[in-house]
């Protein structure tokens, strides 16, 4: 497209010393324009007029401020599903279309039908399956909501029943709880978006430890904004728990999936986020209750052991285990004197009779026999001796030295 106008205004080269007409450039416009085609566009009608059987209005974008403006002959075979009014949305073919007499760009309407409740319904079973095959609804992604948060975010729209619901919910059952709000719209094409702004904002704040989106019941149509895709991303993302307190507990917009706690009410919510002060109190009391009973049996038992072990004989009379040690101990030493007395008898005798043995055995019987024993000076036995050699000479009562005389070889 671009290459033809390009080649158009090549073909018609303008410039100061000679400029277009204004029907010349309109024209040019008007060429253009009419090769974009045709394109199907959704959003919500706006400023429709009937004049006659011709229809003039806009058609505004879902999400953000930007609209077009759109019209419909009778006599131009339109396809235009009847009763639709202002607020509607609607799925539109249309055709770019340049007046080249006033200059004004509208676009023609071929086809325009209200989105059905059907249609929603695909729509929004499609987006389910998606997030569900995505992981995003999954159990384990779900985060953890803290037992008393520091601050709550609460995200709803402007003096609401939900709004109220919570907020005096959450202070009856802990009073200093504290809550930053964020009203925005509920219902709605533009609601996603104030949402979803909101959703950041909160997500931001270190001190807001959970985040609450909250709406009373409504109609499928009413609901809507809490199946949007970018608003269902934004909370499945979101690093601060969220709870999803939307209508009564039988809707189920596809936040709930992606929420890490769906509450069937905002009152329901409320009573997830903070602990009952009442309750706690009586959890409190009752903690204590038994850790004072526990205290108190196990005193009584420690007493009663005490009790048991002072009251035995041993400990009664603490002379008695002396006095019986006493006696055990005479009775051992007068069986140790006892078997002493055996034993040094037994071995006396023993000793006798070795002694004996022994004298009978020992050379002093024989010396005292009138025998000797000759040796050399030294005391060493020795075989044969010399003439002149020192002797010595034992005897049983004497020890003589001599000196050989003689000495006769047998």
């Amino acid at each position: 497209m671009q290459n033809q106008v390009d080649t158009q205004v090549e073909s018609k080269v303008s410039s100061e010393h000679s400029p277009w007409q204004v029907s010349q450039l309109s024209k040019s416009l008007k060429d253009w324009i009419e090769k974009l085609g045709r394109v199907w566009v959704e959003g919500e009608l706006q400023q429709i007029q009937l004049r006659g059987a011709n229809i003039f209005g806009s058609i505004r974008d879902l999400d953000v401020e930007n609209s077009i403006e759109v019209h419909a002959f009778d006599a131009s075979g339109t396809e235009i599903e009847a009763g639709l009014k202002q607020g509607d949305r609607v799925v539109a073919l249309i055709q770019p279309q340049f007046w080249a007499k006033n200059g004004k760009l509208t676009m023609r309407i071929l086809k325009m039908h209200k989105v059905g409740l059907g249609e929603l319904l695909e729509r929004i079973e499609k987006l389910r399956q998606q997030l569900i095959a995505e992981g995003l609804t999954a159990p384990e992604r779900k985060q953890a909501l803290p037992f008393l948060p520091n601050k709550i975010g609460l995200i709803t729209g402007a003096n609401s029943d939900a709004e109220k619901d919570v907020l005096q919910n959450a202070r009856l059952r802990w009073p200093e709880v504290q809550f930053e709000v964020i009203n925005t719209l509920v219902q709605g094409d533009r609601a996603p978006a104030e949402i979803l702004m909101a959703l950041e904002q909160l997500d931001q704040m270190a001190d807001v430890d959970v985040i609450i989106i909250a709406r009373g019941g409504g109609s499928f149509q009413d609901l809507l904004p809490f199946s949007d895709e970018r608003l269902v991303r934004a909370v499945a993302g979101a690093k601060t728990p969220v709870v999803s307190a939307i209508g009564h507990e039988n809707d189920s917009p596809l936040l709930d999936l992606v929420a890490d706690l769906r509450a069937s009410t905002p009152t329901d919510a409320a009573k997830r986020v903070v602990p009952d002060i009442v309750e706690e109190r009586r959890n409190l009391a009752n903690a204590l209750e038994r850790i004072f009973s526990r205290v108190s049996n196990l005193v009584i038992s420690q007493q009663q052991l005490i009790q048991a072990i002072t009251s035995r004989p041993v400990l009664a009379s603490p002379f008695g285990f002396v006095d019986s040690q006493s006696d055990n101990l005479e009775i051992t030493k007068r069986r140790l004197v006892e078997i002493l007395d055996y034993r040094l008898g037994r071995g006396e005798a023993e000793l006798s009779r070795d002694k004996a043995s022994l004298r009978s055995l020992s050379p002093v019987a024989t010396l005292e026999r009138g025998y000797a024993v000759i040796t050399g000076a030294d005391g060493k036995p020795r075989s044969k001796f010399s003439q002149g050699d020192e002797l010595r000479i034992l005897t049983a009562k004497q020890e003589i030295s001599a000196v050989a005389k003689e000495v006769k070889e047998k």
